[in-house]
């Protein structure tokens, strides 16, 4: 069998120990991965298992006692997660994205020394809590109107400041990590004397899962990604302290507008998807996947061949585009870097579905059985182009407007 190659290459020190460590895990991950889709249950001994390797901590800063990773290194961890467990990274990014807003993306932002200092005392509590208790957090985006997570309305989930903090009403959809999650990062509206009507009043706020008026309800009973336990929250009056605000007001509005790569995030769930289906075509053909045909005539197939090449051919041109990308993440990027943060969402989570597609023509009949890892990955890779802020269409909908037209102008 062919040695698991690295999905790029070459890899810093640090991204070399990353991707070691997940690959030590990956393959129990894929095997419990059968029976987490089948009857819907979230990867609790996957996340167990991250923790006790302090895995969990990838991309807290080394300062507060994590592993310090930037975003490249954990674009590529997570990668290689999702190449094991396409639902395991998809939430884990839910979880590692609150900590990179919290840390380099506020960093970057030039913050009014009484406001730094705030901030700083929030967040040493925050990653203390994760590093030290295990403490995992969920970042619920989607609600019932769908313009607000796609940046065009605000956040129907309010918040009322009130002596010591702030009381949550409202409600999310699709909320991974909603039965397991210890804190859920909830993006809402910062009440004014108006209402709520203003999105640069947007506020990420850490809402403990145990508290009252905090209900989960409905049931997860869909196409792929069904480990991800992403049923609805309820909130109401919930109390949430000042001290679990995430980023300090008004950062997140404008986090949106000149960070704009903090949504790039889950690309890597759907590239790591993108090279599972690959691996798996290759080794299926050679005979090596248990159940599947020996070794024979179909690798020898000049159709099956070309199916091959085409697949790696897709599969080389995103993974080209997203680790530039995945480079360029800084504040105020150029335009051209903002479009091709764009192209790249697209690109990924369109590619993924398009080579698991042709995984299961090459392999033919037996593949579109459960039992065979490619059946899975085919249905978890159409979830891509789905997730907001940054669907296909909306990401299609961006390149061609604003390649079109400058700020300004109609």
């Amino acid at each position: 069998m062919p040695p698991v190659t690295d999905i790029v290459s070459p890899l810093s020190a640090p991204q070399r120990r990353f991707v070691d460590a997940v690959r030590a895990l990956g393959p129990e991950f894929q095997r419990r991965g059968f029976a987490n889709d089948d009857e819907g249950l979230f990867p609790v001994e996957n996340y167990a298992d991250l923790k006790k390797n302090k895995l969990h901590a990838v991309n807290v800063p080394g300062v507060y006692g994590g592993l310090g990773g930037g975003y490249a290194d954990y674009a590529i961890f997570s990668a290689e997660l999702a190449r094991w467990c396409g639902a395991t990274a998809l939430t884990f990014n839910m979880h590692a994205a609150t900590m990179m807003w919290a840390s380099k993306i506020v960093d970057d932002f030039d913050l009014p020394a009484g406001e730094k200092k705030k901030h700083e005392a929030r967040r040493s509590a925050i990653y203390d809590k994760v590093v030290n208790e295990g403490a995992i957090f969920a970042q619920p985006f989607s609600e019932p109107n769908s313009a607000a997570a796609a940046g065009k309305a605000p956040f129907g989930t309010g918040a009322k400041r009130v002596d010591g903090g702030y009381i949550v009403n409202g409600m999310k959809h699709f909320a991974s990590l909603s039965g397991y999650a210890d804190y859920y990062a909830v993006v809402c509206t910062e009440e004014d004397a108006d209402g709520l009507h203003d999105v640069k009043n947007t506020i990420l706020l850490a809402v403990p899962a145990k508290t009252n008026g905090v209900r989960v309800f409905g049931s997860w009973d869909v196409l792929g990604m069904r480990a991800t336990d992403s049923r609805s929250l309820d909130f109401k009056e919930v109390f949430v302290p000042e001290a679990n605000l995430l980023m300090p007001p008004g950062i997140y509005y404008q986090a949106a507008l000149k960070w704009p790569h903090m949504f790039v995030s889950l690309t890597p769930s759907y590239l790591g998807i993108a090279q599972a289906g690959f691996d798996f075509t290759v080794a299926y053909l050679r005979g090596e996947v248990e159940g599947a045909p020996p070794a024979g005539g179909p690798r020898h197939s000049p159709a099956k061949q070309m199916a091959v090449a085409e697949m790696r051919i897709k599969l080389e041109m995103a993974k080209a585009l997203w680790w530039r990308v995945i480079n360029e993440a800084r504040l105020n990027p150029p335009k051209e870097d903002r479009l091709r943060a764009y192209a790249a969402q697209y690109t990924v989570t369109e590619t993924a579905n398009d080579i698991c597609r042709l995984a299961i023509r090459v392999c033919g009949g037996r593949s579109i059985f459960k039992n065979f890892l490619i059946e899975r990955l085919y249905r978890d890779s159409r979830c891509g182009s789905l997730m907001l802020p940054w669907t296909a269409e909306i990401c299609l909908e961006r390149l061609g407007r604003e390649s079109l037209f400058e700020p300004g102008e109609k």
